[in-house]
């Protein structure tokens, strides 16, 4: 136990800054290092947060048992080139980051072991050739969530809540934020136990729920990846890797509006934009996203489809910041915040590491308990 300071793990220090490359001479601008990885002292809150900072780690990880075993984010985006990962914009650089830490706190939550009962990530398994609409009808299956029960939801907010639950009851975790960033609509990173999805909070509820297929495709191929509006990227591709972005892209659209769906509520109809509007309505996807199907079968040309998207571009909305509590609760999602909370009322973990597993300051905490009391947000 340290004379003084925080109690952090000193193998902890010496992992945060080895995996940063740093010695300790290098370190030593954030405090008494050396004392802190053998022991005698710990750090201050805000010496230990300059180094999180620096180091790219939660203050959380500070307090882990032992170091944690992760593979980089680098390492884990195999079909994204090294050039495009160079240019992320450091808004999403730094929601990467997030996303690890969030991924680090999940392991020293729950011990190590996803508390799903199933993991999808385990049971299925596709090749990059494999045919989409059978993938897409085997996960659709694996999930339970039927064309019928799509349909029936309220609205496109109630949907996203939905495919949000299924998704954490097989093991993948959904994180949101606001990304400020437009053109990027969400990420994934894999890991074997904590596969996370992070979704651009900022986007419209359908491009939401697209970009929730798109990366639960790459985590099906067992790689993190990008949703971007644009994704020029791919055409700098080649083999696998071209193939598995094409697939996921394919499979969110298939997913969500399978082919035989589309095939029959278009029966007898013409592809104008009220029918658009009207299908986008029954499955909580975008307009432009139907309009595009009619498009792709030439039953629509180009211009039209231009001009459609382009006065339909103003869905994505813009946001107000709402209530700070409930906006907390959405972002981190009320699985892991009841983690986090059932670890500090079993006394496992303290009132500041709390704060550091929800992202918050100390003072907010009775705010989110109290929230997360209420219900859904």
């Amino acid at each position: 136990m340290p004379k003084q300071g925080l109690p952090v793990t000193p193998a902890l220090v010496t992992w945060a800054r080895t995996r940063a490359g740093l010695s300790i001479e290098d370190a030593k601008k954030f405090g008494k290092i050396d004392e802190w990885e053998s022991g005698t002292s710990g750090p201050s809150y805000p010496q230990l947060e300059a180094l999180a900072t620096a180091l790219k780690v939660p203050v959380a990880a500070f307090f882990f048992p032992e170091p944690p075993n992760l593979p980089n984010i680098e390492q884990t985006f195999r079909t994204l080139p090294d050039a495009e990962l160079a240019e992320i914009p450091g808004r999403v650089k730094l929601l990467l980051r997030k996303a690890k830490a969030f991924q680090l706190n999940l392991v020293e939550l729950t011990g190590g072991k996803n508390p799903a009962r199933r993991m999808i990530i385990n049971d299925l398994k596709f090749a990059a050739d494999a045919d989409v609409a059978k993938a897409a009808a085997q996960v659709r299956e694996y999930l339970g969530v039927s064309i019928e029960t799509q349909q029936s939801w309220d609205d496109d907010e109630t949907a996203l809540k939905a495919w949000r639950q299924a998704l954490q009851e097989v093991g993948i975790f959904v994180f949101k934020d606001a990304f400020k960033v437009e053109e990027f609509s969400g990420f994934c990173l894999y890991d074997d136990s904590f596969p996370l999805i992070y979704v651009n909070n900022s986007a419209a509820k359908t491009r939401q729920i697209f970009t929730l297929f798109h990366e639960l495709a790459h985590l099906l191929f067992k790689t993190s990846g990008i949703d971007t509006l644009d994704g020029g990227y791919i055409e700098k591709l080649h083999g696998d890797p071209k193939k598995i972005e094409v697939f996921c892209n394919s499979f969110a659209a298939e997913f969500l509006f399978p082919t035989t769906a589309f095939e029959k509520e278009m029966l007898g109809q013409d592809p104008t934009e009220v029918i658009a509007e009207r299908l986008a309505a029954r499955y909580h996807i975008s307009r432009e996203f139907v309009f595009r199907r009619f498009l792709d079968r030439s039953w629509i040309d180009e211009a039209v489809y231009i001009a459609a998207a382009k006065r339909w571009s103003q869905q994505r909305r813009s946001g107000s910041g709402g209530d700070y509590y409930w906006t907390k609760l959405s972002y981190l999602g009320r699985e892991y915040v009841a983690l986090a909370l059932s670890e500090f009322h079993r006394s496992r973990i303290s009132e500041v590491q709390l704060a550091n597993y929800l992202d918050t300051k100390p003072k907010n905490l009775a705010g989110i308990e109290d929230y997360f009391a209420r219900g859904s947000s």
